[in-house]
């Protein structure tokens, strides 16, 4: 769509062909501020229009210009200087900076590589990232490697490091709290991938990328109560990251929330692959659902079911979190949260561009949304064939 300039130097208005889309107001300014800044009209370095030009351009408030312009700055496209006005970005501002990838669990948990590519395809940043994967099975292991790729990212004096903390070991608290310290001693900024490294209520003080956990947990459980669950049992593993814990809150709110009584602990930990311990939970609990932490929990934890001849999800629904690629290809199709991890990976760009801007900032957790994925672990089809879905719920895959 052309575009021309006004006499005084301001963009021209939006078409009526614009104005006629129902969006969101600040989107329409957004989107026009966008298409400008990618068709070259605004060149790099060149100032946009001001609040007040803005909002009579568009015949809105400036708190809606205030909010197009503050996605511009989060994408890493504009620069706002106190007393100097918005001015596009250069290319050399986004272009070739070096940022540390420090997860040491790449390529042994499956969320973190859709992370990555995620940070390299954004289209408001092209890094010289440097990934790092290791095959390696041991924590001990993991956390020798991770601090000497700590020490050569301060060698090499990268921008910035996405932190995804060590978990699944007693000393992971200790670990991590180390690897932190270097990147903070070199003055190196930091953004958390999916959580933090510090224990509930604790909080460090980077910016930290992921999900609302406690959400993730209860839409799981309530869903499972929604299709006629009465008793729910949850199970992770022993030292998982903190984000477990939320799950377990969200999962405990649905209970409550649902009117279910359990007269045991319905939360527990442990290996799913361990036999006894799944076996003690089910003559426990007797449960006739299980939320897992995440997939791979649920993986293995219905392959268990399975070999000790129980039908899933007939006599127990299996709930995951996570949706990773292998979830529909299980033995029973897995119900599980969904979590964008290519949106993950832009969003923590976003944030870590948006960090090296402004360093004054207060330390943010930015989360992604999630969506509940209904497949034929929950049973949701078995509720179908005796009456119709309840409205909040969807047909299964």
């Amino acid at each position: 769509m052309a575009r021309t300039r006004t006499p005084a130097g301001k963009l021209s208005p939006p078409t009526e062909a614009d104005a006629g889309q129902r969006v969101a107001k600040h989107r329409r300014v957004f989107d026009h501020l966008l298409a400008s800044i990618q068709s070259g009209e605004l060149k790099p370095g060149e100032r946009l229009p001001s609040e007040a030009e803005l909002c009579e351009l568009f015949g809105t408030s400036r708190i809606t210009v205030a909010k197009a312009v503050l996605d511009l700055q989060r994408m890493g496209l504009v620069s706002r200087r106190p007393g100097a006005g918005t001015h596009v970005r250069g290319p050399e501002q986004t272009i070739g900076r070096t940022f540390g990838l420090l997860i040491p669990e790449l390529g042994l948990t499956e969320i973190f590589e859709p992370i990555c590519h995620g940070m390299m395809r954004t289209s408001f940043a092209r890094p010289d990232a440097l990934l790092w994967g290791n095959a390696n099975t041991s924590v001990k292991a993991l956390a020798e490697e991770a601090e000497q790729l700590v020490e050569s990212f301060i060698a090499k004096k990268v921008a910035g490091v996405f932190f995804a903390p060590i978990e699944l070991t007693a000393e992971k608290d200790t670990v991590n709290r180390r690897l932190a310290r270097s990147l903070e001693r070199a003055q190196i900024p930091i953004v958390l991938l999916d959580r933090c490294y510090l224990p509930f209520p604790e909080r460090s003080a980077h910016d930290l990328v992921g999900i609302d956990n406690r959400r993730a947990g209860y839409l799981a459980a309530a869903h499972l109560i929604s299709v006629g669950a009465r008793r729910l049992a949850f199970l992770g593993e022993e030292h998982a990251a903190s984000t477990v814990d939320a799950r377990i809150a969200g999962f405990l709110g649905a209970l409550r929330v649902g009117g279910i009584r359990m007269d045991v602990d319905p939360v527990w930990r442990g290996d799913p692959q361990d036999e006894a311990l799944v076996q003690r939970l089910v003559d426990a609990v007797h449960p006739d659902a299980i939320v897992c932490a995440n997939d791979l929990t649920a993986a293995r934890l219905m392959q268990m079911l399975l070999g000790m001849g129980v039908k899933i999800p007939e006599e127990v629904r299996i709930v995951g979190i996570d949706d990773v690629r292998y979830a529909s290809l299980l033995p029973v199709p897995l119900t599980t949260v969904h979590q964008d991890c290519a949106g993950l990976g832009a969003v923590a760009m976003a944030t870590m561009l948006d960090r090296l801007e402004h360093p004054e900032l207060p330390v943010r957790d930015v989360l992604v949304a999630t969506k509940l994925v209904i497949r034929r672990s929950c049973g949701a089809h078995l509720k179908q064939a005796g009456g119709s879905l309840g409205p909040a719920e969807s047909q299964p895959e």
